[in-house]
């Protein structure tokens, strides 16, 4: 890919996004707001790897990955003023404009695939699943990492089929680090009702 007149190789846009990736899941593993600012570095170079292949509904992802990133960096620092200062807050119509934003993406970039190709169907299936996992990181519910397993999974067989071979190698490292992941939040959860 040619971006202001220097090529990029797509697989330095693969190993860039992959390391940024490893190093946000450390942060969120912790729950730590710095998680947000890993995963929203890591968006351009996937969003120029997907946008040089075409792939439209995992470029569109990138954009509605920064949605989120915003969305729940924003909702972290209100849940963590209302946790310890005893702020309220109101996250309904803020949160309904993101989702609302994320959905009109989604319909965009489905409608501007190709779908006579099954490729695109697995496509589909890892956004869509994507957006759900999405929702369930921004409230830190432990359901949110068995989905990120599904999409892991669907995405090594897509990224197999686009030999993005980082991206592929790099879905069996997230879904064993979204185990440990899952195990935390779960650990945290039962905690959490223990105290209440």
């Amino acid at each position: 890919m040619t971006v202001f007149g220097l090529d990029i190789p797509p697989l330095l846009l693969d190993l860039t996004g992959g390391l940024c990736v490893l190093v946000s899941l450390y942060f969120l593993w912790a729950k730590s707001s710095v998680y947000w600012h890993w995963s929203n570095l890591s968006l351009l170079p996937y969003f120029l790897l997907f946008l040089s292949g075409n792939q439209w509904m995992l470029a569109g992802l990138q954009v509605t990955y920064l949605l989120f990133g915003i969305h729940g960096l924003y909702l972290w620092h209100l849940e963590r003023q209302r946790d310890e200062r005893g702020v309220p807050f109101r996250e309904g119509p803020w949160y309904g404009v993101t989702w609302a934003a994320s959905l009109a993406i989604f319909a965009s970039t489905v409608a501007v695939t190709d779908f006579g190709s099954a490729w695109n169907w697995v496509q589909f299936a890892a956004v869509t699943l994507a957006l759900v996992a999405n929702f369930g990181t921004t409230r830190r519910w432990a359901w949110s990492w068995p989905v990120w397993i599904a999409v892991n999974a669907v995405q090594a067989v897509y990224f197999w089929h686009t030999q993005y071979w980082v991206l592929f190698g790099l879905q069996f490292v997230l879904a064993a680090m979204s185990v440990v992941g899952w195990r935390a939040w779960r650990r945290d959860e039962r905690r959490d009702v223990a105290f209440a």
